[in-house]
């Protein structure tokens, strides 16, 4: 079943650079960070909406981690993590279901002192069974354990539940 349309992704993350830039005025800059392939193309979409609507730098990294295996090779950015000493930082990925990926994306941001680590995600299960709080996120989704959202950027994007 669709449940968003290319048309309503595009609105969500319209809506979503409009909030996060309005939740970050006070900022000289913005670190974007994407976590893996679709958490990366939100990323990539949100900074092109930043970058419109501000003139503050942003800089946009990434994030890899597997979702299933977290320990196993790790988070590692594209980066290194010491510039974020004292930055503000968004991490950002296509779905938060347990908060799982989002917790072990975490762990290389334990090595600076951020000024603050916000979270946006295009679509929200809130079936947190790890401690994360989604700071934005474009649709709140009330699902059962086994249904499983998949997000498909391309020409015709589309959200869809299985």
């Amino acid at each position: 079943m669709q449940l968003l349309t290319h048309t309503q992704i595009n609105a969500k993350v319209t809506r979503l650079a409009m909030e996060i830039l309005e939740h970050n005025t006070e900022e000289r800059e913005l670190y974007i960070i994407g976590i893996n392939n679709r958490g990366m193309e939100l990323a990539r979409r949100l900074m092109d909406e930043l970058t419109g609507l501000s003139d503050s730098p942003l800089y946009l990294w990434n994030l890899r981690i597997d979702p299933r295996d977290p320990l196993g090779s790790g988070a590692k950015l594209d980066h290194d993590v010491l510039e974020l000493d004292g930055k503000p930082i968004l991490l950002v990925d296509d779905v938060a279901n347990t908060g799982r990926t989002l917790f072990y994306a975490l762990g290389p941001l334990q090595q600076v002192l951020p000024k603050k680590i916000e979270v946006a995600v295009l679509v929200d299960r809130r079936h947190k069974a790890w401690p994360i709080y989604v700071t934005y996120s474009g649709m709140v989704l009330s699902t059962t354990i086994g249904d499983n959202i998949l997000v498909e950027f391309g020409q015709q994007d589309v959200a869809v539940l299985e």
